[in-house]
């Protein structure tokens, strides 16, 4: 696979996550940009560090979960 193609999938996996973040999962308000920076932000740095291992079609997992689990840590982080 082309680093062109996994910094695609990087990238919808971003915005699918960031998609999700549309409230602070710790109040009632609205999601502060600090909140979304942080979900976005770690869904990036896990995907390109998933992008780093394997190849093929396990490497489109490890982009897929590196993304989930870093956007999912960065939100904890960040949420708070």
């Amino acid at each position: 696979m082309s680093n062109c193609s996994t910094m695609v999938i990087i990238a919808a996996s971003c915005f699918a996550l960031a998609g999700c973040q549309s409230a602070n999962m710790y109040s009632n308000g609205p999601a502060t940009p600090g909140c979304v920076a942080g979900t976005v932000g770690g869904a990036v740095i896990g995907g390109a560090a998933g992008a780093a291992i394997g190849s093929g079609t396990g490497q489109l997992w490890a982009v897929g979960g590196g993304a989930t689990l870093g956007g999912a840590t960065g939100a904890a982080i960040a949420c708070r």
